[in-house]
C-alpha cells in the first residue's frame, strides 16, 4: 500500500511472446493458460473453508498477473459471498479491539481482491450495486491504532480508494448516501500518514466531482466539517512534514474555493500556515502543488473562484511565466 490504490494491471501476460511471432497470432499460449488454470483452481478454493486461508494469500500476492481476474472472481459461483463470510467474521474483534495479527492479514488479503474487483471496468458497477461497500465500513469506524487495525483500515481505504480513481459520478452518487465523508474524517483525524493520505485522497475525488462539491458546501456543518479536519491537519504537517499528503490537502482547498459561500468562508478560516510561507521548503520541489497554492490563495483573496477559462494565464502570471 506504499502507493495510492491501483487497477488491476491488463498488461501482456510475463514471458508472453511479442505481437510478432506466431504464438501470438493465434497459437494457444501456454504460460497464460497455466496461470488462468493457477487462477482458476485459487478461486476454486475460496469456497472450501480449508483451503481458503492459502487460496486467500496466494490470489493477493499474484492478483496483478492474472488477466482479468476480478470477471472471474464476481462471476465465480460462491466466491464473493465467501470474501464477505471472511469481513463478516471478525466484526466480533472490532470492539472491544481484540483484532490479532493473524485474523487481520488474512481479511485484508480479502479486500486486496475485491479492490480487485472494485477497480475492473467490468466489475465496478457490479460490485457498487451489490453495496459491498457497506461491509467495509466497520473497519473504517475503529479508532485502536495498533497495527492490526490500522492494516485493516489502510486496506479497506484502498478499496474506496479504487472505486473513486476513475472519475465517474455515479460511483460519486453512490458514496454521497453513505457515511464515506464521516468515516474518511475520522482517518484524517487519527490514521497513519498513509492512512490519512488515502482518506485525504478520497475526499478530494469526491470535492472534485461536481455533485460531491455541491453536496459539502450545501450545509455549513458539512464544510465546517471537512475545513475544520482540514486546518487540523495542516497545523500538523507544520510539525511533520509531508509533501504527499500535505499535496491533497491543498487540492482540496483549492476544489473548495471553487464554491462561491466556501470560498467567502475560507477567507476566515484557511490556516495562516497556509499563507505565511510555513510550507516553502517542503514544497520546493513540487511546482504543480505550489501552483495550486497560489491559485487558492489568490481565490480567497478575492473572495470568489477564479473562472476555468483564466486560471492558467492567471497562474502563468503568478509564477512569473
Amino acid at each position: 500500500m506504499a502507493n495510492l490504490p491501483q487497477g488491476l494491471s491488463l498488461n501482456t501476460p510475463f514471458g508472453s511472446p511479442p505481437p510478432s511471432s506466431p504464438i501470438a497470432a493465434g497459437t494457444p499460449q501456454p504460460g497464460k493458460e497455466r496461470k488462468m488454470a493457477s487462477a482458476e483452481q485459487l478461486v476454486l478454493d475460496l469456497c472450501d473453508p480449508e483451503l481458503r486461508e492459502n487460496a486467500l494469500l496466494d490470489l493477493s500476492k499474484k492478483r496483478e498477473i492474472f488477466q482479468d481476474l476480478a470477471p472471474l472472481l464476481w462471476h465465480s459461483f460462491g466466491t464473493i459471498a465467501a470474501l464477505l463470510q471472511e469481513i463478516v467474521s471478525i466484526y466480533p474483534a472490532l470492539s472491544p479491539p481484540t483484532l490479532t495479527p493473524v485474523a487481520s492479514n488474512r481479511v485484508c488479503n480479502a479486500l486486496a481482491l475485491l479492490q480487485c474487483v472494485a477497480s475492473h471496468p467490468d466489475t465496478r458497477i457490479l460490485f457498487l450495486n451489490a453495496h459491498i461497500p457497506l461491509y467495509l465500513y466497520p473497519f473504517l469506524n475503529t479508532t485502536s491504532k495498533t497495527r492490526p487495525f490500522e492494516y485493516l483500515r489502510l486496506t479497506s481505504l484502498g478499496v474506496i480508494g479504487a472505486l473513486v480513481k476513475v472519475d465517474d459520478t455515479e460511483v460519486i452518487s453512490f458514496l454521497l448516501q453513505t457515511e464515506i465523508i464521516p468515516l474518511c474524517l475520522r482517518t484524517m483525524e487519527m490514521g497513519s500518514e498513509l492512512s490519512k493520505t488515502v482518506a485525504t485522497f478520497i475526499v478530494q475525488k469526491i470535492l472534485l466531482d461536481d455533485i460531491g462539491l455541491r453536496y459539502i458546501c450545501a450545509t455549513a456543518e458539512r464544510f465546517y466539517a471537512v475545513g475544520s479536519v482540514l486546518a487540523t491537519m495542516v497545523a500538523t504537517l507544520a510539525e511533520q512534514p509531508s509533501t504527499r499528503l500535505l499535496k491533497h490537502i491543498i487540492r482540496c482547498y483549492l476544489r473548495l474555493s471553487d464554491n462561491q459561500r466556501a470560498c467567502e468562508a475560507l477567507q476566515n478560516c484557511l490556516p495562516d500556515m497556509l499563507k505565511d510561507g510555513t510550507f516553502n521548503n517542503c514544497l520546493r520541489d513540487d511546482p504543480a502543488t505550489r501552483r495550486w497554492l497560489q491559485q487558492l490563495l489568490h481565490n480567497v483573496a478575492m473572495g470568489s473562484p477564479v473562472p476555468v477559462g483564466m486560471q492558467t494565464a492567471r497562474l502563468d502570471h503568478m509564477m512569473g511565466n
